[in-house]
């Protein structure tokens, strides 16, 4: 039993490589496939994958295409360019096991559009304060996310010139990573590449909504939705997040009051994103 080596390993997925960071007994029948949310790396889920890998659960996290330690990937990079490359790097790391999906914040749309349109046997979803396709209906959804990337792109050239280094130091970790994974949260904060890479999957995100809202989720996979705050703070937002979990035949749902959306996966609240996956796993069995 292994937990997560932070520098992992970069595979190659035809001509390009991605960083990836697996943890767990090597000779598990399930793979856990951690995706991270915008402007994230695969350090993101570093405690998750540690109390994984302390309950026997082997599980995979890795920088998208251009961000963190991966190469740059050709664009659009919309959410089926992005799953088209996850494909590929299970097919590199030759996985047949099923997989269980557990996506954060942009990461939520990713696993949805994998689970409506990849043929892998699949065990689940595990949705973690994760954005939905709805969101861009809401009043001002569309100009915020739009703003939201060219802000990125403006940090891409800042990052050139050194000028995130420093801010590093006080936004790199906001989700409190100890030891090891927090430093390189924080290096991946201050890089340029990253935030060049970012703000591509931020301004594609408008068609990653509408192709993972094309279609419902089946009903008949299981899905746990985990969200930071308390209802009432966000109410038609929680309504979104938690509506495909109701839909499912085999839904749970854990509000996690005092977290936010970052610290959610960080020491203190990532066990509730181990009882969304607990869920997910009972539900299989």
């Amino acid at each position: 039993m292994t937990g997560p080596s932070f520098q992992g390993q970069r595979i190659d997925i035809g001509g390009r490589s991605l960083r990836v960071v697996l943890a767990g007994p090597a000779d598990s029948a399930l793979l856990i496939v951690c995706e991270h949310g915008a402007f994230g790396c695969a350090a993101d889920w570093s405690v998750v994958q540690t109390r994984l890998a302390a309950k026997g659960l082997r599980s995979l996290a890795y920088d998208r295409a251009g961000l963190g330690y991966s190469d740059p990937g050709p664009e659009p990079r919309d959410g089926r360019a992005i799953n088209d490359d996850l494909e590929a790097l299970l097919k590199a790391l030759g996985e047949t096991a099923p997989i269980l999906l557990v996506g954060h914040s942009m990461g939520g749309l990713m696993v949805r559009l994998f689970a409506l349109e990849r043929d892998l046997a699949l065990a689940g979803l595990v949705l973690v304060d994760a954005v939905t396709p709805d969101v861009l209906g809401l009043p001002g959804g569309a100009p915020v996310i739009h703003a939201f990337g060219r802000l990125l792109q403006v940090v891409s050239h800042g990052a050139r010139l050194g000028l995130m280094a420093p801010v590093s130091l006080v936004s790199g970790n906001m989700i409190g990573l100890p030891g090891e994974a927090g430093a390189e949260k924080r290096r991946i904060h201050a890089s340029a590449t990253h935030a060049h890479g970012a703000a591509a999957e931020v301004m594609s995100w408008p068609p990653t909504s509408r192709l993972a809202g094309a279609a419902e989720l089946p009903t008949d996979l299981p899905v746990a939705v985990v969200t930071a705050g308390p209802p009432r703070a966000k109410g038609q937002v929680k309504a979104l997040q938690e509506a495909p979990a109701k839909r499912a035949r085999s839904g749970y749902v854990e509000h996690v009051t005092a977290a936010n959306h970052a610290n959610l996966l960080g020491p203190k609240y990532a066990d509730a994103i181990l009882r969304g996956i607990d869920h997910v796993l009972a539900a299989q069995r």
